[in-house]
């Protein structure tokens, strides 16, 4: 039997002239087919729009709203307010889906009941070419998951959720307040954690999600990233008092993956542009931060570059062809006529 539920789709864009076409096309060719398409032009200086209307003329389904630039959230925030549906997807314009992802997303939702607010997937992370860089994130958090979310977002991006939308009206939405503040960066782990308040969760266990991952994009603002998190805990503190614990576990593992990363990159502004942040709000998450993270970095840093200097004398002395990284396992199919 066919299923005909309306299912909207919001796809936040800002300057992604480089990669909207083919996140749209990723979408287009869903095999649910009843879907809205609703592409949120967050006030791009690019060809963004013009692209999306492209597609817009081939495919009915699509619907492109053109704002003044207000961040991420705002974005997603006018897109499922304005959409039809009762069920709604976001994907951030620089993503892919595989064909089967919303269609595998709203039978786990029909298993999972009513109570079932919201149902993620698996991601593989696609660099610039969209050939897969890592794929060994696997969660399998279901259930009553807002502990979990305190000490990580598992869910991983913003791409990977089917939502109810009592759910997106009972968390309130996107925060645009972390935009406004200068702090964006967490608005998905915010949201994830607002809707785990009321209603459970759900996994497809499957990599239906091609995830972006640039680490230079990733890591332009470290201290911005974590002033974002720092938000999040307070405002979650706020309301479960008792769960803090669990939050300053959260806040010390998001400050010790920053610092890791800072080094990694040889980036010392950054690296003690976060310490000080850390100190300033949370003494001794950054006082364990510099006794555990720092050395763990330093050591395995060391170790990398002897790998690398190993396999570089390797590939001297034996000339050995490289091997590609793979491409996105779920490749684009026809789009529809």
């Amino acid at each position: 039997m066919i299923d005909d539920r309306l299912v909207s789709i919001v796809i936040p864009a800002y300057n992604v002239a480089a990669t909207i076409d083919e996140t749209l096309r990723s979408v287009r060719t869903q095999t649910h087919g009843a879907l809205e398409i609703i592409v949120v032009d967050d006030g791009s200086r690019d060809e963004t729009a013009a692209i999306v209307r492209t597609h817009a003329v081939a495919d009915p389904r699509i619907r492109l709203i053109e704002t003044q630039n207000g961040g991420v959230a705002a974005a997603r925030n006018r897109g499922w307010q304005e959409a039809k549906a009762d069920l709604i997807a976001f994907v951030d314009a620089d993503d892919l889906w595989a064909p089967l992802k919303i269609e595998r997303q709203l039978a786990t939702l029909d298993a999972a009941g009513p109570g079932c607010g919201l149902v993620y997937c698996w991601h593989a992370k696609i660099d610039a070419l969209s050939h897969v860089t890592d794929n060994r994130e696997r969660p399998m958090r279901e259930g009553q998951v807002l502990d979990h979310l305190f000490r990580g977002n598992f869910v991983g991006n913003g791409s990977a959720a089917l939502v109810r939308r009592q759910a997106l009206i009972d968390a309130r939405g996107f925060e645009c307040s972390l935009w406004r503040a200068g702090a964006q960066g967490c608005e998905d782990i915010l949201f994830y954690a607002r809707v785990a308040e009321r209603h459970s969760f759900a996994v497809v266990p499957d990599y239906l999600v091609g995830y972006r991952y640039l680490p230079d994009n990733m890591s332009s603002d470290m201290r911005r990233m974590l002033r974002s998190w720092l938000m999040v805990v307070e405002e979650m503190a706020d309301r479960h008092p008792a769960k803090r614990p669990i939050l300053i576990e959260g806040l010390r593992a998001y400050g010790g993956w920053l610092v890791r990363r800072a080094i990694y990159l040889g980036d010392l502004r950054q690296l003690w542009g976060v310490l000080a942040l850390l100190f300033r709000a949370h003494p001794r998450v950054a006082a364990g931060v510099m006794m555990r993270d720092i050395p763990d970095a330093c050591v395995q840093l060391v170790r990398g570059a002897k790998q690398r200097a190993r396999r570089r004398l390797r590939g001297l002395r034996h000339r050995r062809p490289v091997t590609p990284s793979a491409p996105y396992p779920f490749p684009i199919g026809d789009l529809p006529s």
